[in-house]
């Protein structure tokens, strides 16, 4: 989405000074504090790293000759727990679709209001950490890939002079792929652009729309991501390396998106939508040169001697890994059902007609960001169930608590068993992730967005709950009157158990072998989403969110169960495909 992505120098030593001059840029190379500075970047976005980790994966990166870092900094109000600034967002603007007229990134005036008031607590914390005023900012970028949605041409010119009018004055950046270049630019600013292999095409193109500038790869995609049914993505070794050093042959100052991928932690993954809807797994691994646990990868090794003979002094000692450690598993003792939960839920609320997630009057006022939503009605007959378009993303369906089917992008329709006496129609909605990329933003609602027919006829007066299943709801189960296991488990439900570990944890990573789909939980923290199709068939479970002795496991599954989860000391994030 619209996203503030910072660049940051990270010579700690640099940071001491009162520096007159940032980085600057003449006809041909960057330059910073007077002197060429060729920018050797990489992306790590500390959300998707455990705090307890940021400081090792910096280490990792100035010893591999990186010497510049990107991140982005989440656009987020309402929830602000969401530092280089590549100012960039590609995270949920939920909150603003609950204005049925919100057109993100453009100069709407809702849209436009948000932007100030984020800008207004944001920058002021922003402004003494440029460079120019000792600190490591050296550059901000405006937007991400506008020029590929490019659906105001004044918006770019807004967030710049939002951005200079609130006091930042170092260098200014855009970034866009090929096709989106031109319309991505805004006067005054450096265009750089995305690529994962280097070719004439786009060097001349870029130098034609931007003539006597530095010129910049600010996202040499080291990687990519994956979706749930897809194979895990991978890129050659080689292949990257081949492009990473054309580009530094060629003179041109580079960032490597991603150099440390990390996780999609709880419901952040995010989707894809063209050619159609596919939700993002959980892992972020990416394929990039430090892998999701912050593993040396060949990618690694080979960049760090590549790297090595563009710094005039030897590189830092490579820090020591971590132990990964392989845990005896969880076994799950107890059982509670989702029905047996709602009371542990925030008060229901009854609609006449379907209300989607954000527009829901829970958490303040301010809507449901993820997770899932309950939607019930009574219904009398039985018959053709319809969904239309209008369940996001994917819906379990129930009478009276007895599974009949599923709606998802594929599949629109159901039969409802006959039945002429009053009976409960649920409908189990989940947020698989919202679309992040692409001119499809402001269709992002979720739960139910629109009328389900039942024999033609939109089904009316439904009692609503939110289930985001925040840190808070699943603490609360704590008092629910769980079962004890073997009992016969209904679905879908929650799985409680315990794992055991001993001194200081180690990073391990769960497995759920015989699952069907659903949550971890540890600790009460959302680690993520599992499910069988993969290719993730593991989950990372950073040392750092473990107690010494006894630990929480709780199982949120819609399907089917094992009783146990496993712990492993290597992933497993399926069979890879090569996307060259």
């Amino acid at each position: 989405m619209c996203d503030l992505y910072c660049s940051m120098f990270i010579d700690p030593n640099q940071c001491d000074t009162d520096n007159s001059l940032g980085l600057s840029a003449n006809s041909s190379q960057f330059t910073l504090e007077g002197e060429t500075f060729r920018i050797l970047g990489g992306s790590v976005h500390y959300f998707r790293v455990p705090r307890a980790y940021w400081r090792d994966r910096l280490m990792k990166m100035k010893a591999c000759g990186i010497n510049t870092l990107t991140t982005y900094v989440p656009w987020s109000l309402h929830q602000p727990e969401r530092g280089v600034f590549h100012f960039q967002t590609e995270l949920d603007l939920d909150w603003l679709l609950r204005d049925e007229s919100m057109r993100l990134r453009t100069t709407h005036p809702g849209f436009a209001e948000a932007v100030n008031t984020f800008f207004d607590k944001l920058i002021p914390k922003v402004v003494p950490l440029q460079f120019k005023k000792g600190g490591p900012i050296i550059a901000v970028q405006l937007e991400n890939e506008y020029g590929s949605f490019a659906m105001d041409n004044t918006y770019m010119p807004f967030i710049k002079e939002a951005l200079q009018s609130r006091g930042i004055n170092e260098l200014l950046l855009t970034s866009d792929n090929h096709e989106g270049l031109k319309e991505g630019g805004v006067t005054g600013v450096i265009r750089t652009v995305n690529l994962q292999k280097l070719n004439q095409g786009d060097i001349k193109y870029l130098n034609a729309i931007q003539p006597n500038s530095p010129m910049m790869v600010m996202e040499c995609w080291t990687g990519w991501f994956d979706a749930w049914g897809d194979l895990h993505h991978v890129l050659a070794q080689e292949d990257m390396v081949s492009a990473v050093r054309e580009i530094l042959r060629r003179g041109m100052s580079i960032n490597l998106y991603m150099f440390h991928g990390g996780t999609n932690f709880g419901f952040m993954s995010g989707a894809l939508t063209n050619p159609i809807y596919k939700a993002l797994i959980t892992s972020y691994d990416y394929d990039a040169p430090l892998s999701e646990s912050g593993e040396y990868t060949p990618k690694y090794h080979l960049l760090r001697d590549l790297f090595s003979q563009y710094h005039s002094e030897k590189l830092p000692d490579m820090p020591a890994l971590r132990w990964k450690e392989t845990y005896e598993p969880a076994i799950m003792y107890q059982h509670l059902s989702l029905w047996d939960a709602l009371t542990f839920a925030e008060e229901p609320f009854k609609s006449p007609t379907p209300v989607n997630m954000e527009n829901l009057p829970v958490n303040s006022g301010n809507g449901q960001s993820y997770g899932y939503t309950l939607y019930e009605t009574i219904i009398t007959s039985g018959g053709s169930l319809k969904s239309g378009d209008n369940v996001r993303d994917r819906a379990l369906v129930f009478v009276d608590r007895h599974y009949i089917g599923i709606f998802k992008h594929q599949n629109l329709e159901l039969a409802v068993p006959d039945g002429k006496e009053k009976r409960t129609l649920s409908l189990l909605v989940e947020n698989c992730g919202r679309v992040h990329y692409g001119k499809a933003l402001d269709k992002q609602r979720k739960g139910l967005v629109g009328d389900i027919l039942l024999n033609n006829s939109p089904l009316r007066d439904f009692t609503i709950y939110s289930l985001d299943m925040k840190t808070s709801f699943i603490d609360s189960l704590n008092q629910a009157p769980w079962m004890s296991l073997p009992h016969v488990p209904s679905f879908p439900g929650f799985f409680l158990g315990r794992m055991f570990t001993y001194g200081y944890p180690s990073d391990t990573f769960v497995k759920l072998p015989g699952w069907g789909k659903g949550v971890v939980f540890i600790n009460g923290l959302n680690l993520g989403r599992h499910w069988y199709i993969g290719p993730q068939q593991t989950l990372y479970l950073p040392g750092p969110f473990l107690n010494s002795g006894v630990n929480q496991v709780i199982v949120f599954e819609e399907q089917e169960a094992d009783y146990k989860i496993t712990f492993e000391e290597t992933p497993d994030l399926g069979m890879a495909v090569d996307i060259q």
